[in-house]
């Protein structure tokens, strides 16, 4: 599986040690940067990675800023991504069996690199439930971004 990955200078070391994860478990990241601690700005980075999880290119993203909140709001402006930022594994599970996401943003400056990687595992490895309410909610999500997006 392509995991899409991107951080500013404050998501660098959590997302380093995220593509080590993805590595030693299989899977095949592509990193979009940030590569430095240089100051920079989030927004470019999320719009690459993003745009390559909605274009199929890659199958999900994780992305990481300090907080986790800027880069998982620029990443839900491209249509098709569904970002939800978690700070422990239970969020991550249901943002995966409620809604679908395909986008995990983390806070490299509020999580630790242990539950960091846990909430990755439980992201990668939980499925969509695809139960009918989540896929009418879910639905009703792409055509406000539909309405939206014109």
């Amino acid at each position: 599986m392509k995991i899409a990955l991107c951080c500013d200078h404050g998501g660098l070391a959590l997302k380093n040690a995220v593509v080590k994860y993805l590595n030693a478990n299989g899977y095949t990241p592509v990193d979009f940067g940030t590569t430095t601690e240089n100051s920079c700005d989030y927004p470019d980075y999320a719009l690459k990675a993003a745009e390559a999880v909605a274009k199929g290119e890659c199958e999900r993203g994780i992305f990481v800023c300090t907080t986790g909140i800027g880069i998982s709001i620029a990443a839900n402006k491209v249509p098709g991504i569904r970002c939800g930022l978690c700070s422990e594994p239970l969020s991550a599970k249901m943002t995966r069996l409620h809604n679908d996401a395909n986008v995990l943003a983390l806070g490299g400056g509020l999580v630790g690199v242990n539950l960091a990687l846990e909430i990755v595992e439980t992201f990668l490895n939980t499925p969509f439930s695809a139960e009918e309410k989540h896929c009418r909610r879910i639905d009703k999500i792409t055509a406000i971004e539909r309405k939206y997006s014109k």
